[in-house]
């Protein structure tokens, strides 16, 4: 099973090795997705684990436990077409290439099936035409 996960560690907790922890004693393989950490400094890892369904819940528990705020991640990305202005901008932080701009008539596509919610786009878009539907 899948599911994506953003942790977000309390400043005394942001050196502990998670994915290390997860792979080890949840045998959980966890894909980071994106990461802002830094030595005392409040962090955030949004990561997607793939594993056993009980593992995958044994592993959240055990986070929690150790005061990493889990948050279970199922929203999607949403462009409000009105709004954007097909700058471009969002393609070049898009790591799966969901956002492109058509090489035609250089407007943007979004192929929501390549969409991972890693978030870059959003703070990217000059006109705030992306945000996540949580």
């Amino acid at each position: 099973m899948k599911k994506r996960v953003t942790l977000s560690f309390p400043r005394h907790s942001v050196q502990m090795p998670v994915t290390y922890r997860l792979a080890k004693d949840f045998n959980i393989a966890a894909n980071i997705i994106r990461a802002q950490v830094a030595p005392n400094q409040v962090g955030k890892l949004v990561l997607e684990l793939l594993g056993d369904i009980d593992e995958i819940h044994e592993a959240i528990e055990w986070m929690r436990s150790q005061e990493i705020n889990v948050s279970i991640a199922s929203g999607s990305i949403e462009i409000d077409e009105n709004r954007c202005v097909d700058c471009g901008l969002c393609t070049g932080v898009c790591p799966t290439q969901a956002l492109t701009l058509d090489p035609e008539t250089f407007r943007l596509q979004f192929t929501r099936s390549r969409c991972i919610v890693c978030e870059q786009c959003v703070p990217t878009c000059p006109v705030q035409a992306i945000s996540t539907n949580f």
